[in-house]
């Protein structure tokens, strides 16, 4: 499927889903947050995206808000898309975990959740899994402040 196709698909199938220009060789779209389990589940199983492959979970700091980004691969059919989920602000930074439908967003998710403290509702083992367990504060975050390692911009 061309980009277009795909985002034909995506929108007849998922009319939830808006698609913000960005400058970019992958699809994006924004999925609401209440909506990307649902829709994680029926993307892989439809054979016309089976989108099979979570190649990478992250985060973004916005001023408002953060965002998962989700990155998506189709092993057999080869088309990619990068879903965006915003959070409810900054302070309660919560999403649905996806490491039932992709395993290998088990530790992807633990990676944001360290770095940015997004948490991953029904997340199996949601712990740090790069910093201490006393750690305070999320350093991937624009507002960290490090009083030992002081960078500033």
């Amino acid at each position: 499927m061309t980009r277009e196709e795909l985002q034909q698909y995506l929108v007849t199938t998922f009319p939830e889903l808006t698609f913000p220009e960005i400058a970019s060789k992958i699809l994006n779209t924004e999925c609401p947050r209440d909506k990307m389990h649902d829709i994680a589940e029926k993307i892989v199983a439809d054979p016309a995206l089976h989108l099979d492959f979570l190649f990478c979970l992250t985060a973004i700091d916005w001023p408002e808000f953060l965002e998962v980004i989700y990155h998506l691969r189709s092993s057999d059919l080869e088309h990619e898309v990068v879903f965006r989920v915003k959070t409810d602000g900054r302070e309660s930074a919560e999403v649905d975990t996806v490491c039932d439908i992709w395993r290998t967003a088990e530790f992807h998710e633990r990676e944001v959740f360290d770095l940015f403290g997004v948490k991953f509702r029904n997340h199996p083992d949601l712990r740090r899994i790069l910093l201490e367990d006393d750690r305070i504060g999320y350093p991937l975050r624009k507002d960290y402040v490090d009083d030992i390692n002081i960078i500033e911009l």
